[in-house]
């Protein structure tokens, strides 16, 4: 397994555990945040977007070829009274440089993220290695 992918699992932890100090260091300080409103750069946009979506995401499977890592995922925003909401389904781009999250960027679907990072059902990486703290 490579280091991009190994990379991509420990933030996803580091997200799921609340850990913004180890996922800011997962992550470059001009790390790309986006998704369905755009995208914006930088650790505190990283910071902000943590505190504010409350999101887990479950890595439920893994693409990965050089530094670029697509995860589908099952993800879930707290709502107004602070509750979990449904699982909803999303998959997410990674782009990694010296094992460091450089990019994320969430897509709709598990079909967009793989044709926005250039990967197929051929780069799947097989279990196990699922995260067990996620969700």
């Amino acid at each position: 397994m490579g280091s991009a992918f190994l990379t991509v699992l420990a933030w996803h932890t580091a997200l799921n555990q609340a850990g913004i100090d180890q996922l800011l260091q997962l992550s470059t300080a001009d790390v790309e945040v986006g998704g369905p409103r755009g995208a914006g750069h930088g650790s505190d946009l990283l910071r902000d977007w943590v505190g504010r979506a409350g999101i887990r995401l479950a890595v439920r499977r893994v693409f990965a070829r050089g530094d670029v890592v697509v995860v589908d995922q099952a993800g879930q925003w707290r709502a107004a009274d602070g509750q979990l909401a449904e699982p909803q389904d999303v998959a997410s781009v990674f782009r990694t440089q010296n094992g460091r999250v450089a990019s994320v960027i969430r897509h709709p679907d598990l079909a967009a993220a793989l044709l926005a990072g250039g990967l197929g059902e051929s780069d799947e990486i097989q279990p196990p290695w699922t995260d067990s703290r996620a969700i």
